[in-house]
């Protein structure tokens, strides 16, 4: 009955009359927040979920977004969709999911790059990096590597630096976009090095190793798992890694600071995020089916051969990691004076 019909039917009678405005208080309360309206519809996932990825697709971001998305598929019997929304170095396909509805169906694949570097280098974003996400987990840190063209004569980064200074300004290297970690790694590279390399920005990094493959660039220091395949392929030569250690997918390969930039370090993260607002059980559970998901045998050995370790952490871990990124890429952009609109 309506809550009108019920009030005709026992207005003279005081318990019917609280039983009456209790229920249309707890009606009021139960549609208005979210996890009470997740119970109207069934256990959390009961629909498909989406994760964004800000990136073009074959790309480090993608590739992980799709691992992770496929076994939460198998596990809760729901399908996970991967959207690529590329453009304007992950700004715009973060501005998507940071105004979706928060109610877990909706996530976000970030990265160092869209949440450590982009909150200092553009001056007018649209959305906030801490206020606008709610963080699940860290789901894998990935070094970044230096590969070059096959027909560059050189196999080593001293070469390499011998070679770029010895022709100024005549080559160029490709970046996945202006600020991406590759852009900020290779400034990095030759801030320390002092040498003068033209810089190419793509709309991805599929872009950058297509081109990297024909010759149009020579270069790059990037994400290692689209470019980890094609090394072993004999496709492009691997010169060195960015971090401060070697990688165990290319334990051969030097980092940069052993083939003589001392000090060299630059790495890449990737992880899950909601928009805020999205009810705490529900990242919760997010959380441990990704910390779930990273420890599977199969999953890590994917995830190992294309150069990327698994992490999992806990949303509160997570947070506190990516407000230490957003610091320390602060510095290096106000030391290298870079800043976009």
């Amino acid at each position: 009955l309506s809550i009108r019909r019920q009030r005709q039917m026992c207005i003279r009678d005081s318990h019917c009359i609280s039983s009456v405005i209790g229920s249309a208080i707890a009606g009021l309360v139960f549609s208005a927040n979210p996890a009470f309206a997740q119970g109207t519809r069934g256990a959390y996932p009961d629909k498909p979920i989406r994760i964004i990825v800000a990136y073009t697709p074959a790309g480090a971001t993608d590739i992980l977004a799709r691992a992770v998305g496929q076994k939460m598929s198998e596990a809760w019997g729901q399908p996970v969709i991967v959207e690529n929304r590329p453009g304007a170095n992950g700004n715009i396909g973060t501005e998507v999911a940071a105004r979706a509805t928060p109610d877990g169906y909706t996530l976000l694949m970030v990265t160092a790059g869209s949440h450590g570097v982009n909150p200092s280098l553009y001056r007018k974003l649209t959305w906030d990096a801490v206020k606008d996400f709610t963080p699940i987990s860290l789901v894998a840190m990935v070094p970044n590597i230096m590969v070059v063209n096959t027909n560059v004569p050189v196999k080593t980064v001293k070469e390499l630096v011998a070679y770029l200074k010895a022709s100024p300004g005549k080559f160029s290297y490709g970046s996945p976009g202006l600020g991406s970690t590759a852009h900020m790694s290779m400034e990095l590279f030759k801030s320390m090095t002092g040498t003068d390399i033209v810089h190419i920005p793509y709309k991805g990094s599929a872009g950058v190793l297509q081109d990297l493959i024909a010759g149009q660039i020579i270069v790059t220091i990037d994400n290692m798992p689209p470019y980890l395949p094609q090394v072993k392929a004999g496709r492009i030569r691997a010169l060195a890694v960015s971090p401060a250690k070697r990688s165990p997918a290319l334990p051969d390969v030097p980092t940069i600071a052993e083939a003589g930039v001392a000090g060299y370090d630059a790495a890449a993260w990737f992880g899950l995020v909601a928009p805020a607002g999205t009810p705490k059980a529900i990242v919760d559970k997010l959380a441990a089916e990704t910390q779930k998901i990273l420890k599977q045998p199969d999953v890590a050995e994917r995830l190992a051969g294309l150069g990327a370790e698994p992490v999992g952490s806990s949303p509160a871990e997570f947070g506190a990691f990516m407000k230490l990124e957003i610091g320390k890429w602060a510095k290096v952009i106000k030391d290298a004076r870079v800043e976009l609109q």
